[in-house]
Protein backbone atom coordinates (compact mmCIF):
# COMPACT_ATOMS: atom_id res chain seq x y z
CA UNK A 1 0.00 0.00 0.00
CA UNK A 2 2.91 2.33 0.72
CA UNK A 3 4.28 1.69 -2.74
CA UNK A 4 1.00 2.68 -4.38
CA UNK A 5 0.90 5.94 -2.40
CA UNK A 6 4.53 6.66 -3.28
CA UNK A 7 3.83 5.92 -6.94
CA UNK A 8 0.79 8.20 -6.95
CA UNK A 9 2.82 10.93 -5.31
CA UNK A 10 5.61 10.64 -7.92
CA UNK A 11 3.08 10.69 -10.76
CA UNK A 12 1.47 13.81 -9.35
CA UNK A 13 4.84 15.56 -8.99
CA UNK A 14 5.65 14.71 -12.62
CA UNK A 15 2.33 16.13 -13.82
CA UNK A 16 2.82 19.34 -11.81
CA UNK A 17 6.34 19.76 -13.18
CA UNK A 18 5.06 19.25 -16.72
CA UNK A 19 2.32 21.87 -16.19
CA UNK A 20 4.87 24.33 -14.76
CA UNK A 21 7.17 23.86 -17.75
CA UNK A 22 4.28 24.26 -20.16
CA UNK A 23 3.25 27.46 -18.40
CA UNK A 24 6.77 28.89 -18.49
CA UNK A 25 7.17 27.96 -22.18
CA UNK A 26 9.91 25.41 -21.68
CA UNK A 27 9.76 22.31 -23.84
CA UNK A 28 10.24 18.89 -22.33
CA UNK A 29 13.47 18.13 -24.13
CA UNK A 30 15.17 21.45 -23.10
CA UNK A 31 17.22 21.55 -19.91
CA UNK A 32 15.37 22.94 -16.91
CA UNK A 33 17.25 26.18 -16.18
CA UNK A 34 15.60 28.91 -14.25
CA UNK A 35 14.95 32.09 -16.17
CA UNK A 36 16.72 35.03 -14.55
CA UNK A 37 14.91 38.32 -14.74
CA UNK A 38 17.22 41.24 -14.13
CA UNK A 39 15.04 43.87 -12.58
CA UNK A 40 17.53 45.40 -10.13
CA UNK A 41 20.73 43.84 -11.46
CA UNK A 42 22.82 44.82 -14.47
CA UNK A 43 24.51 41.63 -15.77
CA UNK A 44 27.07 43.47 -17.96
CA UNK A 45 28.56 45.58 -15.16
CA UNK A 46 27.71 43.00 -12.47
CA UNK A 47 26.29 45.77 -10.22
CA UNK A 48 22.88 46.78 -8.90
CA UNK A 49 20.83 49.09 -11.03
CA UNK A 50 20.20 52.46 -9.47
CA UNK A 51 16.87 54.12 -9.63
CA UNK A 52 16.52 56.77 -12.25
CA UNK A 53 16.83 60.17 -10.65
CA UNK A 54 14.28 62.67 -11.87
CA UNK A 55 15.76 66.15 -12.32
CA UNK A 56 14.07 69.01 -10.45
CA UNK A 57 13.24 70.92 -13.61
CA UNK A 58 11.15 68.05 -14.99
CA UNK A 59 7.53 68.29 -13.88
CA UNK A 60 5.46 65.25 -13.14
CA UNK A 61 2.16 65.13 -14.95
CA UNK A 62 -0.09 63.61 -12.29
CA UNK A 63 0.70 64.32 -8.67
CA UNK A 64 -1.43 64.39 -5.56
CA UNK A 65 -0.14 67.87 -4.74
CA UNK A 66 -1.41 69.18 -8.07
CA UNK A 67 -4.81 67.56 -7.53
CA UNK A 68 -5.15 69.06 -4.05
CA UNK A 69 -3.61 72.46 -4.88
CA UNK A 70 -6.76 74.62 -4.74
CA UNK A 71 -8.86 72.30 -2.61
CA UNK A 72 -7.98 73.81 0.79
CA UNK A 73 -8.76 77.38 -0.30
CA UNK A 74 -12.01 76.24 -1.88
CA UNK A 75 -13.14 74.46 1.29
CA UNK A 76 -12.25 77.46 3.47
CA UNK A 77 -14.18 79.83 1.16
CA UNK A 78 -17.27 77.56 1.21
CA UNK A 79 -17.09 77.30 5.00
CA UNK A 80 -16.92 81.08 5.39
CA UNK A 81 -19.94 81.51 3.11
CA UNK A 82 -21.90 78.95 5.13
CA UNK A 83 -20.98 80.65 8.39
CA UNK A 84 -22.00 84.05 7.01
CA UNK A 85 -25.42 82.64 6.13
CA UNK A 86 -25.84 80.94 9.51
CA UNK A 87 -24.81 84.03 11.51
CA UNK A 88 -27.34 86.34 9.91
CA UNK A 89 -28.83 88.35 12.80
CA UNK A 90 -32.37 88.05 11.47
CA UNK A 91 -32.09 84.25 11.47
CA UNK A 92 -30.86 84.19 15.09
CA UNK A 93 -33.04 86.84 16.72
CA UNK A 94 -36.39 85.67 18.10
CA UNK A 95 -39.59 87.21 16.75
CA UNK A 96 -40.34 88.67 20.17
CA UNK A 97 -37.18 90.02 21.83
CA UNK A 98 -38.09 89.14 25.41
CA UNK A 99 -39.80 85.76 24.99
CA UNK A 100 -37.02 83.91 26.78
CA UNK A 101 -37.09 86.34 29.71
CA UNK A 102 -40.82 85.86 30.12
CA UNK A 103 -40.44 82.10 29.96
CA UNK A 104 -37.81 82.09 32.72
CA UNK A 105 -39.69 84.54 34.93
CA UNK A 106 -43.14 82.89 34.85
CA UNK A 107 -42.43 80.51 37.75
CA UNK A 108 -40.91 83.22 39.88
CA UNK A 109 -43.75 85.62 39.14
CA UNK A 110 -46.35 83.02 40.14
CA UNK A 111 -44.79 82.78 43.62
CA UNK A 112 -44.61 86.56 43.90
CA UNK A 113 -48.24 87.01 42.83
CA UNK A 114 -49.41 84.63 45.56
CA UNK A 115 -47.30 86.36 48.20
CA UNK A 116 -48.47 89.77 47.01
CA UNK A 117 -52.13 88.73 47.34
CA UNK A 118 -51.48 87.37 50.86
CA UNK A 119 -49.79 90.64 51.84
CA UNK A 120 -52.71 92.70 50.47
CA UNK A 121 -55.23 90.60 52.41
CA UNK A 122 -53.18 90.99 55.58
CA UNK A 123 -53.04 94.77 55.17
CA UNK A 124 -56.79 94.97 54.58
CA UNK A 125 -57.46 92.90 57.69
CA UNK A 126 -55.19 95.12 59.75
CA UNK A 127 -56.90 98.31 58.55
CA UNK A 128 -60.33 96.91 59.22
CA UNK A 129 -59.29 95.75 62.68
CA UNK A 130 -57.78 99.14 63.42
CA UNK A 131 -61.01 100.93 62.43
CA UNK A 132 -63.11 98.75 64.68
CA UNK A 133 -60.51 98.31 67.37
CA UNK A 134 -60.87 94.54 67.42
CA UNK A 135 -58.00 92.72 65.72
CA UNK A 136 -59.24 89.19 66.46
CA UNK A 137 -62.70 89.36 64.91
CA UNK A 138 -62.34 89.50 61.12
CA UNK A 139 -66.09 89.25 60.51
CA UNK A 140 -66.61 92.17 62.91
CA UNK A 141 -63.95 94.16 61.05
CA UNK A 142 -65.73 93.55 57.77
CA UNK A 143 -69.06 94.63 59.28
CA UNK A 144 -67.40 97.77 60.59
CA UNK A 145 -66.10 98.63 57.15
CA UNK A 146 -69.52 98.07 55.61
CA UNK A 147 -71.02 100.38 58.24
CA UNK A 148 -68.41 102.99 57.48
CA UNK A 149 -69.17 102.78 53.77
CA UNK A 150 -72.90 103.02 54.44
CA UNK A 151 -72.43 106.08 56.62
CA UNK A 152 -70.30 107.71 53.92
CA UNK A 153 -73.05 107.03 51.38
CA UNK A 154 -75.69 108.47 53.72
CA UNK A 155 -73.66 111.63 54.19
CA UNK A 156 -73.20 111.97 50.44
CA UNK A 157 -76.97 111.71 49.97
CA UNK A 158 -77.59 114.64 52.32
Amino acid sequence: MDSSLAAASEARKARLLALKRKKDGIQDDAPAEPIIKNRNFDPESRTLKKRAIIPDDVEMEDTVERDVAGLAEKIIAEDEERRAQELDVFNIAPKRPNWDLKREMDKKLAKLQRRTQEAIHTLIRQRLAAQKGDADDIAGAMRAQEKAQNEDEDEDDD
